[in-house]
């Protein structure tokens, strides 16, 4: 049995409460009819919050997918540890909305408004990738035909909707930028700080209210330290990778180069 109690005092606030209820939900099914269970589109927050409070619960496995390395928007994989999950698991469909050269025009506001307005929650949507001529969405399987059957514009301009694969598409590289400082050490508030360009006593505040993510899990300890590769969220901030620690000034300080997703 699973302690909801335990796992359901991890919350922070009952928005919180509620999303973790729901993973509950899916581990309780997963476990009783030995199958793999698959949750609605949840952004990193999110998912870090379910991960925090599922990950210790024995003999559960939990995977996430998004449709491709890096998607914002992933559906959370639930099943028994004894259970091989697979890609197909995750029950994720990808489609393509073609149209005239005016779609390369049109944002990601654009096309989400188009496929909602359809009917479809939020949470059956997954990332939208924007190309040329074209966009790329990454849909929960359960509505992919609907959006094939009623999608015919988007905006005032028509549209043809087809159904690709997975290898078929094609996130662009992110947009990065390079930030070089110093910092007194390699601790999480300290070089958030610096990755954020906010002071240290503010990103210690987004800390302490469960808003920080350290390699996708909610980290509330300040000094937690970091390192080469890791990966730090804030709610409403974005995120940014430690990209290299280049060694002590002369000064004392740790020189660093820090990867912003922008």
């Amino acid at each position: 049995m699973l302690n909801r109690e335990k796992s359901l005092n991890k919350a922070k606030d009952i928005n919180d409460k509620e999303l973790i209820a729901r993973g509950l939900d899916l581990a309780e099914r997963a476990f009783k009819y030995c199958c793999v269970q698959v949750s609605d589109f949840y952004n990193t927050l999110h998912i870090a919050h379910i991960n925090s409070a599922l990950k210790s619960i024995p003999g559960l496995s939990l995977t996430y997918d998004g449709g491709y390395i890096d998607a914002e928007r992933q559906r959370l994989v639930i099943s028994p540890d004894y259970i091989d999950s697979r890609q197909e698991d995750s029950e994720l469909s990808f489609l393509s909305l073609e149209g005239n050269v005016k779609l390369g025009r049109m944002n990601h506001r654009d096309f989400l408004g188009a496929v909602l307005g359809l009917g479809v929650r939020r949470e059956k949507v997954g990332d939208i990738l924007l190309l040329d001529a074209s966009a790329q969405v990454v849909v929960a399987r359960e509505v992919v035909e609907f959006i094939c059957l009623n999608l015919f514009r988007v905006g005032s301009t028509g549209v043809a909707v087809r159904e690709i694969s997975r290898n078929d598409l094609s996130p662009l590289p992110p947009n990065i930028k390079k930030i070089r400082s110093t910092v007194p050490s390699l601790r999480l508030d300290v070089v958030a700080a610096a990755a954020f360009v906010e002071s240290r006593g503010k990103i210690s505040k987004e800390i302490s209210a469960q808003k920080v993510t350290l390699n996708w899990n909610i980290c509330t300890r300040q000094s937690a330290a970091v390192s080469p590769g890791d990966m730090i969220s804030i709610k409403g901030k974005g995120r940014a990778e430690i990209d290299e620690v280049l060694g002590n000034t002369k000064k004392g300080r740790i020189a660093i180069i820090i990867n912003r997703y922008i």
